[in-house]
């Protein structure tokens, strides 16, 4: 199992960034998938998920409005459009799968700072 994630950066407070994580070796289609992050110092939290069965979503109350996540399940990929982003939104995100055996997997993490 591998999840890629890429797409973090610096970019300036109001601004907008799309992190993807690319998934391989379960059956994508069949895992819940969530987007976590972890400013420096702090406890890891779930931002963003999104189910497999109906693509229902669940988001924090600190990024409701904001953020989407998103899946493309022909393409192994779920995705989290990030937008007003805000200086307290600068954390190493991580995409994690739990698949349908129980299993769960982390990506290596993207760093994004959010900064003038």
């Amino acid at each position: 199992v591998q999840l890629v994630e890429s797409g973090g950066g610096l970019v300036q407070p109001g601004g907008s960034l799309r992190l993807s994580c690319v998934a391989s070796g379960f059956t994508f289609s069949r895992a819940t998938l969530s987007w976590y992050r972890q400013p420096l110092g702090k406890e890891r939290e779930r931002v963003a998920l999104i189910n497999s069965a109906d693509s229902s979503t669940n988001y924090a109350d600190s990024v409701k409005g904001r953020f989407t996540i998103s899946r493309d399940n022909a393409k192994n990929t779920v995705s989290l459009q990030m937008n007003s982003l805000k200086p307290e939104d600068t954390a190493v995100y991580y995409c994690c799968a739990v698949t349908h055996w129980g299993g769960a997997y982390w990506g290596q993490g993207t760093q994004v700072t959010v900064s003038s």
